[in-house]
């Protein structure tokens, strides 16, 4: 039988697995948009064409988050 701390523990660290590994996606969007203000500023007539391929990298980004919190739902202990 399952003690009462084993599954509180199992389900903390599921949040904090979770937590871990949104850094990297936050990380990724910062990167994304520092890029393109950097590219922005050293060539203003490119802002378009920059601005719609930052938002395609900030939807694939994001991905990587929405599949963290859904692996942390599948894993986590009943």
């Amino acid at each position: 039988m399952v003690s009462q701390l084993a599954l509180e523990l199992g389900g903390n660290i599921a949040v904090l697995g979770y937590g871990l590994a949104a850094i990297g996606p936050g990380v990724g969007v910062g990167l994304i948009f520092a890029a393109v203000i950097n590219g922005t500023a050293r060539q203003p007539e490119a802002q378009n064409k920059l601005q719609s391929i930052a938002w395609i990298g900030f939807g694939v980004t994001e991905v990587l988050a929405i599949i963290g919190i859904a692996l942390a739902f599948v894993f986590r202990q009943p």
